[in-house]
């Protein structure tokens, strides 16, 4: 089985430039002007899963709740620390969560639509690893 998530977005740009240069995750397909849609595929090339993206005339209907979360897990300490300085480079501010856990067990961040996205390690790591400077 494989896994898309599909958003519609105000600013498909910025979401691209968004996910793609600060979190890391690569075009892996677009589609422009169908049936008045244009679209972007992003994730890791190979996955079985990506973030479907698009955009129209139509502006979204959807508002962000503070538990709507979209959870990426490094798979070390060290690739989230690299993932965490990209943010820190780009001015991504973090915000507090919601969910005690993810205070414990990673750390969050807002996109541009204002959707919250959480990174974390693939396994338990004692709180102050994930919060220490890099």
């Amino acid at each position: 089985m494989k896994f898309r998530t599909a958003r519609h977005t105000k600013d498909l740009n910025r979401i691209i430039d968004f996910y793609g240069r600060v979190l890391g995750l690569k075009v892996l397909g677009e589609f422009r002007n169908h049936e008045s849609y244009d679209g972007v595929f992003l994730g890791p090339e190979g996955a079985d899963w990506h973030l479907e993206f698009t955009a129209s005339n139509a502006a979204p209907a959807h508002y962000p709740d503070n538990d709507d979360l979209l959870v990426f897990y490094a798979e070390s300490v060290e690739e989230f620390k690299r993932i965490k300085e990209r943010f820190i480079v780009n001015r991504v501010r973090t915000v507090a969560p919601k969910n005690p856990y993810w205070k414990n067990n990673g750390i969050t961040f807002v996109d541009p639509d204002g959707f919250r996205i959480v990174i974390s390690v693939l396994r338990i790591v004692p709180k102050n690893q994930l919060n220490k400077k890099s």
